[in-house]
C-alpha cells in the first residue's frame, strides 16, 4: 500500500500558501468560519482566556467542537493566553490534561510557565506562544521555541520588513519555527501582554482577559499645562482596524505560515465575510504563483520585478467595512506612520463612508406636501482623507425638537456609485461628535439624481426616512454620511453558513486499482494525510462494452454533493477494460466518504508523558536564606532624582533615563559617592522595553555606560546581557511559581520582579511557593499603564510619520493625556520613540509591607516619575519610618496623597 498513499510531505521548493486562522466565541462563530473557509479555528474555553467576555465554550463542549473541526478538515486551537496564578496553577493542570486528551489540535500560550507545564505533561502536543508573550525579535522567537513553542505568534507591532529579517536571522541560526501574524481585526495600541490600563484604572488586567478598552475612549492633550486644541479630534490612543489584504503578496513572500483574524468578541457575520475574503485572496495569490512540479498548497517563488497585487475589489472592501471598521488601515505591516494608524474622530464602528450632506429639506409646514429647505450655511464640502473626520460646523449637536410632520428628505453628495445604497439599509450622520447622540435610521427611499455638467451617473441622492424615525433638525449640511448595516448584504452572508449541507469543501484524492476477477480497491486521502481502504463487494469483469474509463469514474466519484469533500485528483490504474455495476461504485463512493469522515474525526493520540505532574515540577522552598533587614530600592527617572536618593544614603538604585546616554554621568555619580563615603553602591540601569530587529545599537549604548547590572525586560535583554548582572523587570510577567523557576534556573537572574497583575493574596502565595530572595515587589509607583510603539507626540504634535521627520516634540515639551475623570496621566517617549502613558496618581501597597516582610520579601522597589527631589527624599524618608515602625502605612499613603492599591483590586473601570 505505501506506493497508494502519500505518507511523507513532499519536499518544499517555492513558497508555502499560509493557514487561514479564524476566531470563534460560539458554536454560529466557528460554523461561520468553517463553511468560508478557514482553514483552523481559535476559541476560548470559561477559564484563563484573553476575551472573557466572550461566550466561549465549556470543558464538556470541546470533544463536540473538535469533533465537528476535524471531520470538516479543520483545525482547532485552544486559547489558555491569560498569566495563571499560583493556586490556579492544579486547575490549570487538569484543564491542560483535557484539553490534550480532547484531540486540540494546540493551547496558545502567554505564561512561560503553562508552557512548561504543557511540554511537562506531553511531550509532542504543539504549543503556540501568544501575542501577549510580546514576541518582537529573533532572540524571542528562540525563546519561545526552547519553551517548546512550534508556532510563534509575533506582536502586531513588526513591519512585513522585520518579519523578513526575523525570518534571515533565524535561518542563520538553523531555526526552524513558524510565524504567525494576526492580518485583519482591532489592533491594540498597547503592546499585548504589556498593557496594564485597566489594571491601573480599575482593577481588570487585561493579562487576565478582562480588558476594559480604554484606549477607546476619548482623551484630551494638555501640552506644556495647556489644553491643545485638536478640533474634533479625542481619540488619541484608538487606532484604525487592521486590514492586511492589500499586502498579502509581501506577507506570503516573507514566508507568514498563519494569517490570524481577530475577532472573538464578533458576530458570525463578521467572522463569516472576514474569512471568506481572505480565503478567496489567498488562493487567488497562490494560482498566480502557481507551477508545475510543485506540491499541494505550494507555489513557485516570484522574481523580485514580479511585485504582484493582491487581486482584491471594491466589493472587497466594502464587505470588510460592513462587517467591522473603524476604518481600515495596514496597521505596522508597511511601517510606521504615526499620521495614519490614528485619526482620532472616533473610536467606535462607523461602516462605510458614502458621501456628505449637501441639504436637509423639511417637509412644509401646514401643508400636505412640499419641502423647505433648511436655513442653514452651506459648507466647504472638500472631502477629508479616509478615515477621518472634519472640524465641525457647529460647536455643539444641535438640541432635539418636535419633529415635523411627513417625510424629511436629505440630499447628499455620493463619493462612489459602486457601493450600494438602497431602502432599508441603516445610515448614520456624523457631524464631528462621536461622543453624543449621533442621528441616524433606515432608509426609506433612495432617488438618485444627475449633478448637471457632471460625467458620475448617480453621484447624488436624495434619502427619505420613515416619520419620525430620524430628527432632521440635527443632521447639518457638511455632515459626513456613514452606511451602518446593509440587510441584503447580512442575508447573503447568513447563507454562507446556515443549514447542514457543507458551504466549503475541502479536496480529496480517489485512488482506484483492480483487474479482471478481483475486486476493485478504492482509497480516498484527504489534505491532512487522513486516508481510507474499501474493496467492492464483487470482482471487476471483463467488459464487452462501456468499460470503465477515467472519464465515467471520474464522473462517478466526483458525486460528492452534501458532503464536505470535493474531488481534486483521480488516479485509475485499473488493468484493462472492465466493468462494475453502477450501485457498486456509488455504495464505494458512500463508504469511502463515510469512513475518511470517521478517520479525521478520531481526537488525535497526543503522548502523555507516565507519571509526570505538577508537584515534579514546582521549586523547593525548604531552606530558606538566613533572614537580612529589607532594602528600599529606588528606581529614578532623571539625575536630580538620582542625586537626590543618593544624598539620602541609598546604597542600591536603579536609573531609567529616556535618554540611555545620561547613564553614563549617572554611573559615575554613584561611583564617585562610593568613594567618598567608603560605602558599597551599585547602580543597575534599565534598557528601552522594546526591543526590534536592528535595534541591538539602544542595547550597546546601554551597556557602554559600566553599570554593575543591568534590568531586563524582554528576551532580547535576556540573550544581550546573557553573563552580566541582571534582574528580571515586572515585563516578563512572573505570576507564578512555574514561571518564576524558568527565568531562575534558566537564565541565572539575581531577582525577579513580581508581574504587577497580583494583588496582596496572590504575591503572598508566590512567596511561600518559592525562595523569597528569588523576588522583590514594586510597592509603590505611577503604573506604567499603556507601552505603545504609537507616538503621540509624531501623531498630534507634528506633521511628520516617524521620528525620521517628526521635529523630535517630546524633546521640547511636557504632554499629558487628560482622561474624562479629568485626571491627568504623564507621557512619556523612549530611545526608540515608544510611548509610555504612567498613571497620574501614584498608587502604593504600603499597608501589605508587614505581610509581605513576614514572607521573607528583603527587596521593595519604590518608582518615581517625575516627582522634584525634594519628593524623591520626602517619600523614601517615609518609607524607611515604615520599615522603622515608627509611621504606619495608612499615614504615609494619606500623608503623601496615594492611591492604596496594590496590584489588581476588584471594581468597574471608572475613567
Amino acid at each position: 500500500m505505501a506506493e497508494w498513499i502519500d505518507q511523507e510531505p513532499s519536499a518544499k521548493h517555492g513558497i508555502q500558501a499560509p493557514a487561514l486562522l479564524a476566531p470563534a466565541g460560539d458554536w454560529d462563530c466557528v460554523r461561520a468560519a468553517v463553511e468560508n473557509g478557514a482553514d483552523a479555528v481559535y476559541f476560548g474555553l470559561d477559564r484563563f482566556n484573553a476575551r472573557m467576555r466572550a461566550t466561549n465554550f465549556t470543558i464538556a463542549d470541546l470533544p463536540g467542537v473538535m469533533e465537528f473541526l476535524h471531520r470538516r478538515g479543520v483545525k482547532g486551537y485552544v486559547t489558555l493566553n491569560t498569566l495563571v496564578f499560583t493556586d490556579e496553577l492544579k486547575a490549570a493542570e487538569q484543564y491542560i490534561g483535557q484539553i490534550i486528551a480532547a484531540g486540540t489540535d494546540a493551547i496558545i500560550v502567554q505564561d512561560v510557565g503553562i508552557a512548561g507545564l504543557i511540554r511537562h505533561l506531553s511531550p509532542d502536543f504543539p504549543i503556540h506562544a501568544s501575542t501577549q508573550m510580546t514576541v518582537t525579535s529573533a532572540n524571542g522567537v528562540a525563546f519561545a521555541h526552547q519553551l517548546g513553542c512550534e508556532v510563534v505568534v509575533l506582536a502586531r507591532e513588526c513591519s512585513i520588513k522585520e518579519l523578513a529579517k526575523i525570518q534571515q536571522q533565524l535561518a542563520q541560526r538553523s531555526l526552524s519555527v513558524a510565524l504567525e501574524v494576526f492580518v485583519h481585526g482591532a489592533l491594540c495600541v498597547a503592546y499585548s501582554g504589556q498593557c496594564l490600563t485597566s489594571e491601573s484604572l480599575g482593577g481588570r488586567s487585561a493579562n487576565r482577559g478582562e480588558c476594559a478598552q480604554a484606549c477607546r475612549m476619548t482623551y484630551d492633550l494638555v501640552v506644556d499645562g495647556k489644553p491643545m486644541d485638536l478640533g474634533d479630534r479625542h481619540y488619541l490612543l484608538s487606532p484604525q482596524d487592521l486590514a492586511g489584504l492589500d499586502l498579502l503578496p509581501d506577507l506570503i513572500q516573507a514566508g507568514v505560515a498563519c494569517l490570524k483574524i481577530e475577532g472573538r468578541l464578533k458576530s458570525p457575520e463578521y467572522v463569516a465575510s472576514v474569512t471568506q475574503v481572505y480565503r478567496t485572496a489567498i488562493d487567488k495569490i497562490m494560482a498566480q504563483w502557481s507551477s508545475p512540479g510543485l506540491g499541494k498548497n505550494e507555489a513557485r517563488s516570484p522574481k523580485p520585478e514580479e511585485r504582484l497585487q493582491c487581486p482584491n475589489s471594491e466589493r472587497d472592501r466594502y464587505q470588510l467595512e460592513m462587517a467591522f471598521s473603524r476604518g481600515l488601515y495596514t496597521g505596522w505591516f508597511a511601517g510606521i506612520n504615526n499620521q495614519a494608524l490614528v485619526h482620532g474622530r472616533y473610536g467606535k464602528k462607523r461602516g462605510v463612508y458614502l458621501g456628505t450632506v449637501l441639504q436637509v429639506e423639511m417637509p412644509h409646514p401646514g401643508r400636505n406636501s412640499g419641502y423647505v429647505r433648511a436655513a442653514v450655511p452651506q459648507p466647504n464640502l472638500k472631502r477629508p482623507k479616509r478615515g477621518q473626520g472634519r472640524s465641525p460646523h457647529h460647536a455643539a449637536p444641535l438640541p432635539s425638537s418636535p419633529l415635523p410632520h411627513g417625510k424629511p428628505r436629505i440630499v447628499v453628495q455620493l463619493e462612489s456609485s459602486i457601493v450600494p445604497l438602497k431602502p432599508g439599509d441603516g445610515v448614520m450622520f456624523d457631524g464631528g461628535h462621536p461622543n453624543g447622540q449621533e442621528e441616524g435610521g433606515r432608509l426609506y427611499t433612495v432617488d438618485y439624481q444627475h449633478k448637471p455638467g457632471s460625467s458620475t451617473q448617480g453621484n447624488r441622492a436624495v434619502l427619505t426616512f420613515g416619520p419620525n424615525s430620524i430628527n432632521p433638525q440635527r443632521i447639518q449640511p457638511g455632515d459626513r454620511l456613514w452606511k451602518t448595516s446593509d440587510p441584503a448584504l447580512d442575508k447573503e452572508v447568513r447563507q454562507s453558513f446556515s443549514g447542514d449541507t457543507p458551504h466549503f469543501c475541502r479536496p480529496i484524492t480517489i485512488r482506484l486499482r483492480g483487474q479482471a476477477d478481483s475486486p476493485l480497491e478504492a482509497i480516498a486521502q484527504d489534505e491532512s494525510g487522513h486516508w481510507v481502504q474499501i474493496q467492492s463487494a464483487m470482482a471487476l469483469v471483463p467488459a464487452h462494452s462501456n468499460p470503465l474509463t477515467s472519464e465515467r469514474l471520474h464522473q462517478q466519484f466526483s458525486r460528492l454533493g452534501h458532503t464536505p469533500f470535493t474531488l481534486a485528483q483521480l488516479d485509475n490504474r485499473i488493468d484493462g477494460e472492465v466493468m462494475l455495476p453502477v450501485s457498486e461504485l456509488n455504495r464505494l463512493r458512500r463508504e469511502l466518504v463515510e469512513q475518511l469522515l470517521m478517520a479525521r474525526s478520531h481526537p488525535t493520540p497526543w503522548t502523555f508523558a507516565p507519571d509526570h505532574c505538577l508537584t515534579d515540577l514546582l521549586p523547593s522552598n525548604s531552606a530558606p536564606p538566613p533572614p537580612k533587614p529589607p532594602t528600599l530600592i529606588p528606581l529614578l527617572r532623571s539625575l536630580p532624582q538620582l542625586i537626590a536618593a543618593l544624598d539620602l544614603g541609598c546604597t542600591t538604585v536603579y536609573c531609567e533615563f529616556e535618554d540611555p546616554r545620561r547613564y553614563k554621568e549617572a554611573v559615575q555619580r554613584v561611583r564617585a559617592i562610593a568613594a567618598q563615603t567608603g560605602q558599597a553602591c551599585t547602580i543597575w540601569v534599565a534598557p528601552p522595553r522594546i526591543t526590534k530587529p536592528l535595534e541591538n545599537w539602544l542595547l550597546e549604548q546601554v551597556r557602554s555606560c559600566g553599570a554593575d547590572g543591568y534590568l531586563v525586560r524582554n528576551y532580547d535583554h535576556l540573550a544581550y546581557f546573557e553573563g552580566d548582572r541582571c534582574i528580571g523587570d515586572f515585563s516578563l510577567n512572573v505570576a507564578n511559581p512555574l514561571t518564576a523557576q524558568y527565568f531562575w534556573q534558566q537564565h541565572n537572574l539575581e531577582r525577579l520582579t513580581a508581574s504587577y497583575d497580583l494583588n496582596i493574596q496572590q504575591l503572598e502565595q508566590l512567596l511561600s511557593a518559592c525562595p523569597s530572595h528569588w523576588f522583590e515587589v514594586t510597592l509603590h509607583q505611577h503604573m506604567p499603564m499603556f507601552h505603545m510603539e504609537h507616538c503621540v507626540f509624531c501623531a498630534f504634535l507634528s506633521e511628520g510619520t516617524d521620528f525620521t521627520n517628526c521635529g523630535r516634540p517630546c524633546e521640547t515639551h511636557e504632554v499629558k493625556l487628560r482622561d474624562r475623570t479629568g485626571a491627568e496621566h504623564r507621557l512619556h517617549a523612549d530611545a526608540g520613540c515608544r510611548n509610555t502613558v504612567y498613571n497620574s496618581r501614584a498608587q502604593t501597597g504600603v499597608e501589605s509591607l508587614h505581610r509581605l516582610l513576614n514572607q521573607g520579601l528583603q527587596h521593595i522597589r519604590i518608582e518615581f516619575l517625575d516627582e522634584s527631589p525634594d519628593q524623591v527624599k520626602q517619600t523614601l524618608g517615609l518609607y524607611q519610618r515604615v520599615l522603622e515602625g515608627t509611621l504606619t502605612g495608612t499615614e504615609l499613603w494619606q500623608r503623601l496623597r496615594l492611591q492604596n492599591q496594590l496590584g489588581v483590586t476588584r471594581g468597574p473601570l471608572d475613567a
